[in-house]
């Protein structure tokens, strides 16, 4: 069984939007879908998914971490592909301001949508269900959570979880 490990950043702007990549149709991972800015943690990376998220904004976006402010861990999301793999996604959210320039990659175009939107447009139900959690109970925390993404009934659902220290010192 493979593992893939990957880092992507809700970007938000001043007026609570957030920055997506309009995938391209042909694409073979997400084809056609708004996703968040990251992607795959390189091996060098590998204990250091933030240092990744950063990588792949500024190959996605251009944006350098000097214009990006509390980029912060806040997700982290594990699911079983269908092919057996499994994914663990390291979600980041940050803010920066909607007057940044941006510069379009060859992955796809930029775009900013409204954050309460996100459950009305294409993107993943792994986004959707960060975003609804977010919403819900996290935006006012600085907690970390786990996710297990999972079927119930034949519909996608996520079981969180907090992270945290249980041991105590004695």
């Amino acid at each position: 069984m493979k593992l893939r490990q990957m880092a992507v950043a809700f970007l938000i702007n001043e007026e609570q939007q957030v920055l997506f990549l309009q995938k391209k149709p042909k694409d073979t991972f997400l084809a056609g879908l708004l996703v968040p800015i990251g992607g795959h943690i390189e091996g060098e990376e590998i204990c250091d998914p933030k240092s990744a998220c950063i990588r792949e904004i500024a190959e996605e976006t251009g944006l350098s971490s000097s214009c990006i402010d509390n980029l912060t861990l806040r997700y982290i999301v594990h699911r079983l592909s269908e092919t057996k793999e499994i994914r663990i996604q390291y979600v980041f959210f940050g803010n920066v301001s909607k007057d940044s320039k941006l510069i379009d990659s060859d992955e796809g175009s930029l775009c900013w949508t409204n954050y309460n939107e996100i459950s009305n447009i294409n993107v993943s139900v792994t986004t959707k269900e960060i975003a609804k959690h977010y919403e819900k109970t996290a935006k006012l925390s600085k907690n970390v959570y786990v996710g297990s993404m999972k079927s119930l009934n034949g519909d996608p659902v996520v079981t969180w979880g907090l992270l945290e220290d249980w041991e105590k010192p004695r």
